[in-house]
């Protein structure tokens, strides 16, 4: 070091720094520590992950290896300090902690809770109003994952909004990123008088044990878990990479106890028009929740980590078989896997196509209201409303659905009346409307940098433009996504719509979509086809309200809107409408 007088440092400034240069060069000379991916304590560092090599990582696989996104807690509260958003590496890190940049589509931040079966107490649902009404917009979304998502918040509150979370009794982490998604659970569960068992207390289970394991953070990609109680409300369980089907299985089957058992499911990827199939394996209740965590693990270590269009569960199934992929997961298992063919398990019970909407009896002798949430959008006000309604008429809890409704459970009949003028005085209607109530979108330019189209404000047109110039007798599903990551799944709906971007004549793009038809889950599984490419998004409702007339028309006997289309041609079912959509 030189003189403090040739330095123009105070002797004490020049000893500091001298102390600081000596600690970094003896650190350079410290032996590495850390632990390999068995978890074993190492002196070497790591050279691969999972077996891919370094140098083989795709950019979000580097990401994590540089640093895991659950240890940027340090960058949340450094960007607070200065009002910073993310950059770089911590813009995809902040997503563990259920924070997502949506910069260039909003110069914000929007969170996304976890809500384990989408099931909330009034306290919990009051406190994420208030969230949305001290540092986001006032207002909320609820989501196709029956979750709960707060846009436009600024780098500053961020630590707070996670804090508030936390005294809640709810958490953000894992619910972005490579991670084990929110855990879905039928949305009347517990409750539902056709259920065959409740499931609530299996994704309860399912969902601490993640938020628990550190290595199930940070998979290939993101993971989606469901369960299905055989009740008449569906949740889409077939759309995601493990389906649990509640099944009853007789007193005829050789080898099986007689009892409530579940099935399954694998590898749905909707977006990939892709339905989860049935494996052949048979699982106690209990059994579910170690299957899945040996099942993770097989996927965390064997995924693609190279490719992000291949790192999904369905690519690495796909590569090895159902078989191989259950002789590895049964591996970690200490237990042997229960095989028996679906036909001999009971058929279940048929869905019930907008049964989360309206006035339905519970198993108890009261009775539950879904209530339609125009996609999904609610504000501070109607929040704190309709925890009113539900802690004063019934049991102080609020049920998410896949299908952006709610649902308030627990109202005795003497009740009712006063329960439904309560929540008509917030503009919000528990009516099972055929055309609005099947009404989905996902958030849309607006607030997503991947979407093409404005697809809640198109909905909420669409739904008003519909409303006022027809009525049906059976119930129809329109899902409006704003590009190919389907978030609302346009697959699975009787009409599906995907954002794009379509040419206007004076050589500029406009908002448009792609139109599918004919989608359905559950026993009413079907990918929908595409029979519309590019239409303008000024020339979707006059589209569909061709289309649904003809469908009226044309229909034979009690015919449902999908068997109609499925039963046309795409060439047929072109020419019922006059608009000459661009080929």
């Amino acid at each position: 070091m030189p003189s403090p007088s040739e330095s123009g440092f105070t002797t004490e400034q020049s000893s500091y720094l001298s102390g600081f240069v000596s600690g970094i060069l003896q650190g350079r000379e410290l032996p590495f520590l850390g632990q390999d991916e068995a978890r074993r304590f190492t002196h070497e560092p790591a050279q691969a992950v999972h077996g891919t090599p370094l140098d083989d990582l795709c950019k979000e696989e580097r990401i994590k290896h540089e640093k895991h996104g659950l240890d940027c807690y340090d960058s949340i509260l450094a960007n607070a300090a200065t009002g910073d958003f993310p950059q770089d590496g911590d813009v995809f890190r902040y997503k563990f902690h259920g924070l997502f940049f949506v910069s260039p589509a909003q110069e914000s931040i929007m969170l996304r809770c976890r809500v384990a079966g989408g099931a909330l107490s009034t306290y919990q649902f009051r406190g994420i109003a208030e969230i949305a009404q001290d540092w986001g917009p006032g207002h909320v979304d609820l989501t196709t994952r029956a979750n709960v998502q707060v846009r436009e918040l600024m780098p500053e509150n961020c630590p707070a909004v996670l804090m508030k979370l936390a005294d809640l009794g709810l958490t953000s982490q894992g619910s972005g990123a490579d991670n084990i998604r929110n855990i879905t659970a039928t949305p009347t569960t517990g409750f539902d008088p056709a259920e065959l068992i409740d499931v609530m207390p299996y994704a309860r289970a399912m969902h601490h044990y993640i938020l628990k394991n550190r290595d199930l953070y940070g998979l290939p990609r993101k993971f989606n878990i469901s369960y299905d109680s055989g009740g008449c409300v569906s949740v889409c369980a077939d759309t995601n990479d493990i389906g649990f089907y509640a099944v009853k299985v007789g007193a005829n089957v050789e080898g099986i106890a007689p009892g409530i058992y579940f099935r399954m499911q694998l590898c749905g990827i909707t977006g990939h028009q892709q339905f989860a199939t049935d494996c052949g394996v048979l699982l106690t209740p209990a059994e579910t929740i170690p299957v899945a965590a040996a099942l993770i693990r097989v996927f965390i270590e064997h995924g693609d980590r190279t490719n992000r269009k291949r790192a999904r569960l369905k690519y690495l199934v796909d590569d090895w078989g159902i078989p191989r992929t259950l002789a590895a997961t049964q591996e970690k298992l200490a237990f042997p896997l229960r095989h028996l063919p679906l036909e001999s398990c009971e058929p279940p019970a048929p869905k019930d196509k907008q049964g989360y909407l309206g006035i339905h009896p519970q198993k108890d002798g009261k009775h539950y209201i879904g209530i339609c949430t125009p996609v999904g959008r609610m504000t501070v006000s109607q929040m704190l409303a309709l925890a009113d309604v539900a802690d004063h008429f019934g049991r102080g809890e609020i049920r998410l659905t896949v299908w952006q409704n709610l649902i308030i459970p627990g109202v005795a009949e003497e009740d009712l009346q006063a329960a439904l003028t309560a929540i008509q005085a917030t503009g919000l209607d528990h009516r099972n409307h055929n055309l609005t109530g099947g009404l989905i979108a996902c958030t849309g330019s607006r607030g997503c940098k991947y979407a093409a189209a404005d697809t809640k404000g198109h909905a909420v047109a669409l739904g008003a433009h519909l409303a006022s110039r027809m009525i049906l007798d059976r119930p129809v599903n329109i899902h409006l996504t704003g590009c190919h990551h389907s978030c609302a799944q346009h697959y699975i709906g009787d009409i599906g719509l995907m954002g794009t971007r379509v040419k206007a004549a004076d050589g500029t793009t406009v908002d448009g979509y792609h139109v599918v038809l004919g989608g359905g889950c559950d026993d009413q599984q079907a990918i929908a086809r595409e029979v519309w490419k590019s239409v303008k998004a000024d020339e979707m409702n006059a589209l569909i309200e061709q289309l649904l007339c003809a469908y009226l028309a044309r229909r034979e006997g009690d015919e449902s809107f999908a068997a109609f289309t499925r039963r046309l041609s795409i060439a047929e079912l072109q020419g019922l409408v006059s608009l000459r959509a661009a080929a």
